[in-house]
């Protein structure tokens, strides 16, 4: 077909302008391969070069980030923001403080975002940031002063109508109030100009929470599709973060059964279902001790620890990978298919390889990416910078229902734009082409911008 002959030439030229970021080439063929039929008898998209002009980020900010650790030694990272797409709204994503940050992760995040905000319905640009700083084994100390040099520099390129960060991957709370306070000391404003803020300063309730359960609600959603729900299913997640703790407490919710949590170190494996109860004891062991998964045999001591493997050898009804990109491959898939299950829902951003998306795709089971399925913690940090704007802040069960309301119509578009035939919804092509219309159409709207 004409459109495949389109999308390789298109990928051609998108690798050998940006080599060596294979993070970034995979995203975009993964939302691309659903595009270009799309727009096959669409000229006003292909005349206006909207795909080139949505691939290439409105700008990259790299920047040092120099400090001093406890030692009184002076370290130097990298740091950047990649401000992708602002048609439909300010720049917004998070800020992710990793060892294996690189420019390229940064542009592939980026990108996803673009098509995650749109769907929210909420008016939001795209962009992603971060540093290779590593605050694990850091003290508080040496945390407050490495943010405090990143926003020293950050604070030129943001802004509550321009770009407003959060928090990602190793950068929660405690990091959120360093950097809040290093803005407001030298802006001398007190603005909205992170979300993911502590309620103390404006932040939002279930902020916490909302991406986790945002997965677990749009699995639900995907379940009930088919008359069935997440009541009775044994649940396998990766993880331990917020995501994965809070979509553990969504699936007990609902009457399902978690059985697996995960960090770098392994995986654990508790057969009676990791309880409410159990949960709150990772969330002692994460958020105050900062401890490693298999510290849960400590208390629990009939689950069993896998050092360095991931879960998804056990046998489970429904996946949510909630941990990072690329945990999933090809192989992992064909053992979840195997062992019996029937949907997956990416709670981490990009955490499925393209061949391992093939083989849950030929074997046509529920299916929600990540910009579909992770969405909620981008929209609830979109509330809380509506909260800020108007100087309030909603009631917990006001959130609630805002967030299982996102979630319903994000499930409904990728419905509507995703269905192939009676008895099965595409969720992958209907979360791109939903997602891309929004932002396409604002950019043909401000011409050649």
């Amino acid at each position: 077909m004409a459109w495949k002959q389109n999308r390789d030439q298109f990928m051609q030229g998108l690798v050998r302008r940006n080599q060596g970021e294979t993070e970034f080439h995979q995203a975009v063929h993964e939302v691309f391969s659903d595009i270009f039929p799309y727009i096959q008898d669409k000229s006003i998209y292909r005349d206006a070069q909207i795909l080139e002009r949505m691939s290439e980020p409105d700008r990259i900010i790299s920047f040092r980030v120099s400090w001093e650790d406890d030692g009184g030694n002076i370290r130097v990272n990298r740091g950047w923001r990649v401000q992708n797409n602002n048609a439909i709204g300010p720049y917004k994503g998070g800020l992710r403080f990793h060892p294996s940050v690189n420019q390229s992760i940064l542009k592939f995040l980026a990108f996803e975002q673009t098509f995650k905000n749109s769907l929210t319905g909420l008016p939001m640009g795209s962009a992603k940031g971060g540093a290779n700083f590593n605050p694990k084994g850091k003290s508080d100390r040496e945390v407050m002063r490495f943010c405090q040099a990143f926003m020293s520099e950050l604070r030129h390129y943001i802004g509550p109508n321009m770009d407003i960060p959060a928090g990602d991957i190793g950068v929660g709370a405690r990091e959120i109030g360093f950097l809040y306070g290093q803005h407001k000391r030298l802006s001398k404003e007190f603005t909205g100009i992170l979300t993911g803020k502590g309620m103390e300063f404006g932040g939002s309730l279930i902020r916490t929470e909302a991406t986790g359960y945002g997965t677990v609600y749009l699995a639900n959603h995907m379940l009930q599709s088919k008359g069935l729900s997440m009541e009775g299913k044994t649940v396998c997640i990766s993880g331990s973060g917020n995501v994965a703790i809070y979509a553990a407490e969504k699936v007990n919710q609902l009457g399902g059964k978690v059985v697996t949590l995960s960090d770098s170190s392994g995986f654990i494996y508790d057969a009676d279902g990791i309880s409410e109860y159990k949960l709150g004891h990772i969330k002692t062991l994460k958020n105050i001790k900062r401890a490693r998964i298999s510290e849960y045999l400590d208390e629990f001591p009939q689950a069993k620890f896998y050092a360095n493997q991931n879960p998804w050898s056990v046998p489970c009804d429904i996946a949510l990978p909630c941990a990072t990109q690329n945990e999933i491959d090809q192989s992992d898939a064909h053992t979840l298919l195997t062992n019996g299950c029937i949907a997956v829902a990416e709670g981490a951003n990009m955490p499925t390889t393209l061949k391992g998306i093939q083989r849950f795709q030929e074997a046509k089971i529920l299916f929600a990416p990540s910009k579909a399925a992770n969405a909620g913690g981008v929209a609830i940090s979109g509330l809380e910078m509506s909260q800020n704007s108007a100087r309030i802040s909603w009631k917990e069960a006001e959130l609630q229902k805002l967030l299982f309301d996102i979630m319903e119509k994000i499930h409904s578009q990728c419905e509507n734009y995703g269905r192939e035939s009676k008895h099965y919804v595409n969720y992958i092509k209907g979360a791109n082409i939903a997602g891309f219309i929004k932002v396409a159409d604002a950019m043909l709207a401000y011409g050649v911008v």
